[in-house]
């Protein structure tokens, strides 16, 4: 009989013989092994992975060890079709089945399914939790369930989708099929509660190390967001990046700006046609020094190494939105930089999106506090890496790289003004918002402010020699030091919480942040990334050139061939013989044979 010893070691075998034969990796990344010991001995597993870190195989390796069919839940049909055709060009038979697809292409798919030809199958939630699709696979030799994105099945996650959360059904339908669940973004609230929906409570939880301490972070107070945005990307000429915008009408009117100022830059948004979208995601991913602006639709499972910046021209709506948005950047882990673009407006649009959502009051309150989170982070007059970090459960020391530690903001005590705000906050009964607040310290005879009384309150007018936006400013901060609170459920109202009645009461100090200095822009260490020899940059250049011709002919994304860390190593490395090309990292056995021959011929040339 087999001892479980033995059982442990032939998988660590195996893992090591697909890790280099299917993969063409001689060891694993810092997190995946873990993950993917979990897997292979049947433990149910949340994986918390940093962007870039190499989620996928966590899942994928595993299914070619383990045999069998593996069910890979996916929420995107670009991203099926992508990591499909990375796989079949790895050798490994894989397919996607989803409505952007014929109906004749997604029952030749099954039927390879049902032979017991394929290894992975992509589905989305909607098509897996029908009861056919259910019971069909109940006849297969399942071996494997894994979740992709897995946050989107957290009510609580900044990508939730309805549909994920059926998903719960399948520890029941499959009691015995091992189940895994990956995801670049989940703060303690979202992963307790996608351990509670999905493993019933029970699962083991990964969490990788959140630092990207590539990746410089800035905030910058928002003036004339276009010609900010243009100036940071003027100072960056000839390199990838990413900028987002709020709304579909700030994408175009930015994307517009900058083509007109010369720079490639390429829209991205829900509102153009699935053929316009693909095909500027597919020139982004193929071609040197294009500017994506884009809404959130766009970024996950983008797999280009090279994006040297990700600018946000507006405030995001919680802290894993950002993390994930900004870690698109500098995956190849050569310098990059994240630029926020913060004024009070992006967090009023915000707090509005939050009151008019058709959601339950709790849900509110949770992104209420997110949003203040993310406000906190945008005030913060501490390393913002640190403050980044420690939302996620990570300590962290001054990094001494992020804006604050590099250009520390100015200071004041503030804390008889904080006191007299917070006076304001409690004698309006804590049922009003910022902007109420500061009309009353500055002495506004608004209808809403003469209506309620307000105008014979005690502090009325004693802070009119502030301007309103200025107070505004400072109940920002407030609610960044935690001394108030903001009521989602109550339409924003602030109330106090025991920090604010500390200041209140005198036994605690408040100092405010003074207003940056306008920032003027020059190309900073993140500018272009690692600077080759110009031998090995003119070969990184035909190798890449090769890469988009055999990604065109087979209707490809460009990174499917080889990723652009592969194609460098190549270029450093300069391997002349099939063995040697073996040995880059990410040439795995089928690619070899593939492309091996073109590959060599170029660089021997």
């Amino acid at each position: 009989m087999t001892s479980p010893h033995e059982i442990s070691a032939a998988r660590e075998a195996a893992s090591r013989r697909v890790l280099k034969d299917v993969f063409g990796f001689d060891r694993f990344r810092p997190g995946q092994q873990e993950v993917v010991d979990a897997v292979l001995a049947g433990v149910p597993t949340l994986a918390v992975m940093p962007t870039g870190a190499g989620k996928s195989l966590c899942y994928q390796l595993p299914a070619l060890v383990l045999g069998g069919l593996a069910i890979v839940v996916s929420p995107l049909i670009a991203l099926m079709d992508d990591q499909v055709a990375a796989l079949k060009l790895e050798g490994v038979s894989a397919e996607a089945i989803h409505s952007g697809r014929s109906r004749e292409a997604n029952v030749a798919a099954w039927r390879r399914v049902a032979a017991g030809e394929v290894r992975l199958l992509y589905l989305a939630p909607e098509r897996l939790l029908t009861e056919r699709m259910l019971t069909a696979l109940t006849r297969l030799p399942l071996n494997l369930i894994a979740i992709d994105e897995a946050h989107c099945i957290s009510q609580w996650g900044h990508s939730f989708r309805g549909e994920y959360l059926g998903l719960g059904r399948l520890r029941e339908v499959f009691p015995q099929v091992p189940l895994v669940a990956l995801t670049a973004t989940a703060d303690v609230s979202t992963r307790d509660d996608i351990v509670q929906r999905l493993f019933g409570g029970q699962a083991r939880v990964f969490v990788s190390g959140f630092d990207r301490p590539n990746i410089t972070i800035g905030v910058e107070d928002k003036r004339s967001p276009a010609e900010q945005i243009e100036s940071f990307v003027r100072a960056r000429p000839g390199v990838a990046g990413i900028i987002y915008r709020i709304s579909r009408k700030k994408v175009d009117e930015t994307a517009e700006r900058l083509s007109a100022a010369g720079i490639r830059a390429l829209p991205y948004h829900a509102g153009m046609s699935q053929e316009a979208r693909a095909a500027n995601q597919e020139a982004f991913l193929a071609e040197a020094g294009i500017v994506m602006v884009a809404t959130v639709a766009f970024g996950m499972g983008i797999d280009k190494s090279d994006v040297r910046y990700v600018l946000h021209g507006d405030a995001p709506g919680s802290l894993e939105a950002y993390y994930q948005e900004i870690g698109r950047a500098g995956r190849d882990g050569q310098p990059a930089e994240a630029r926020l673009l913060y004024g009070a407006g992006d967090i009023a649009t915000r707090r509005r999106f939050i009151d008019e959502e058709a959601s339950e009051p709790e849900r509110k309150q949770v992104e209420a506090r997110r949003l203040d989170a993310m406000v906190g982070f945008c005030e913060a007059v501490t390393c913002r890496r640190a403050v980044l970090l420690g939302y996620f459960g990570e300590r962290a020391k001054p990094c001494g790289a992020c804006d604050v530690c590099r250009d520390p903001p100015k200071v004041t005590d503030a804390s008889r003004e904080a006191a007299l705000a917070l006076r304001i906050v409690r004698a309006t009964g804590e049922r009003f918002g910022a902007a109420h607040i500061a009309a009353v310290v500055t002495g506004q005879h608004s209808e809403q402010v003469t209506g309620r009384g307000h105008d014979r309150l005690a502090e009325f007018g004693t802070g009119a020699d502030r301007p309103s936006p200025e107070w505004r400013a400072l109940l920002r901060q407030l609610i960044a030091t935690g001394a108030l609170t903001a009521d989602a459920a109550r339409f924003g109202a602030l109330r106090l919480t025991d920090i604010g009645l500390a200041i209140l009461a005198g036994t605690r100090a408040f100092t405010l942040r003074a207003s940056a200095p306008r920032r003027k822009e020059r190309p900073g260490s993140a500018g272009k990334g690692a600077e080759l020899e110009p031998a090995a940059a003119e070969l990184l250049g035909r190798l890449k050139a090769l890469r988009r011709r055999l990604a065109a002919e087979r209707e490809v994304p460009a990174y499917v061939i080889f990723p652009d860390r592969t194609l460098e190593e190549m270029a450093v490395e300069h391997p002349r013989t099939r063995s040697e090309l073996a040995a880059v990292k990410g040439v795995g056995t089928a690619k070899l044979a593939a492309f091996g021959a073109e590959f060599l011929a170029v660089l021997r040339g």
